[in-house]
């Protein structure tokens, strides 16, 4: 009595008209119809033969593009007597970075003191010789000795000129001051050094590197198992825990040749664009690389599919007072869409949405 009580108010609910029992695949099912309001709720989808794709699932962090960083490096050595930014700043061209006191820069203006002490004397030397010479009074060798001495004193005055540019120009001072300017705008990305630190002369590293983040790399781990699995090319879907409801898309633009000595893992590097500057460096993300398989398969949305007992079913739809219920082997289901290995052919037609109303319709004792 209860179940018929059911069936009466589903049957009611879905403007369905039960009629005769029959069987379809393995399970026993009613005959239903499906009324003109109802057949606005349905959707229906055709099965259809496509390539099947394959999902890998990796772990991966987010770093700044490489190829489109400034790198800023020291032109001298000295102390650090202060540092204007902090990691993550936004910088703009020409806004100071940092203070050095060097040794060097102090010396090179003592130098250009000094050449242009001599290059004022030569001067005045060359034009007594030669005002001397013009008028009998000298030798031509006493002119063109003079004339010599000269042009040796504007070459060192000219050499330690262009060392004072090189370690800085205008951002320098006699005292010894290097200013450090943003050669353009952007974002702090690394930062190496702190107020008190000594720059070596050998020092080869950058003291900061600038990114505008506007493009970002996402470095990716490949166990040794999935390496075939990951190509140049492939698509990629990348979210993270900040925004987890954001999905970004890229692709993979490099595979690594070599695996990780310590983690045992291969990186492969996925390039995509930053809108809003959401990713960060160091972020950690969740990375799923799709791939289309050579093999193909029946495929069918993955809404249209019903898990009932430990089985797959869906419902096919003939027409509109002939529906089946029927049982599927499902290969796997990937981005929406559901690949069948059996139980459905090329040009069968399924019930998509509110299928599940159908289906309790059409099983129910």
């Amino acid at each position: 009595m209860k179940n018929s009580i059911i069936y009466i108010i589903a049957a009611a609910t879905l403007g369905l008209a039960a009629c005769q029992h029959e069987k379809s695949g393995t399970m026993e099912t009613k005959q239903v119809c499906i009324s003109d309001s109802l057949a606005k709720m349905v959707k229906i989808d055709t099965a259809k033969t496509t390539q099947m794709k394959d999902e890998l699932s990796l772990s991966g962090e987010v770093s700044f593009d490489e190829n489109k960083v400034v790198k800023v490096f020291p032109f001298t050595s000295g102390q650090v007597l202060d540092v204007k930014v902090s990691l993550g700043d936004k910088v703009s061209r020409g806004q100071v970075l940092a203070v050095i006191r060097s040794a060097d820069v102090a010396g090179n203006y003592t130098d250009l003191t000094s050449t242009r002490a001599d290059l004022a004397i030569s001067k005045r030397q060359l034009e007594q010789a030669e005002y001397l010479y013009k008028n009998g009074i000298s030798s031509e060798r006493d002119y063109t000795e003079a004339k010599e001495n000269y042009n040796k004193a504007l070459a060192s005055n000219s050499k330690v000129r262009d060392q004072i540019a090189i370690n800085g120009g205008g951002n320098t001072n006699s005292s010894g001051t290097l200013v450090i300017k943003a050669p353009g705008d952007g974002y702090i990305v690394e930062k190496n050094i702190a107020a008190g630190n000594f720059i070596r002369p050998d020092n080869n590293n950058s003291l900061f590197t600038i990114s505008d983040m506007k493009d970002v790399w996402i470095w990716a781990n490949v166990f040794e198992s999935d390496i075939a699995k990951v190509k140049l090319g492939y698509d990629a879907k990348i979210t993270t825990l900040a925004y987890p409801d954001k999905a970004f898309t890229g692709k993979v633009d490099q595979v690594g040749s070599v695996l990780d000595p310590d983690s045992k893992v291969m990186k492969v590097r996925i390039a995509l664009s930053n809108p809003g500057m959401l990713l960060k460096p160091e972020m950690f993300t969740n990375v799923i690389i799709t791939n289309k398989e050579a093999n193909s398969s029946v495929s069918i949305p993955a809404s249209s599919v019903i898990f009932d007992s430990s089985k797959n079913f869906v419902v096919v739809y003939n027409s509109k007072c002939d529906l089946q219920v029927r049982e599927v082997n499902v290969i796997k289901t990937v981005d929406d869409i559901t690949y069948i290995a059996a139980g459905l052919k090329p040009g069968d037609k399924v019930i998509s949405k509110s299928q599940l109303l159908l289906y309790n319709a059409l099983t129910e004792d």
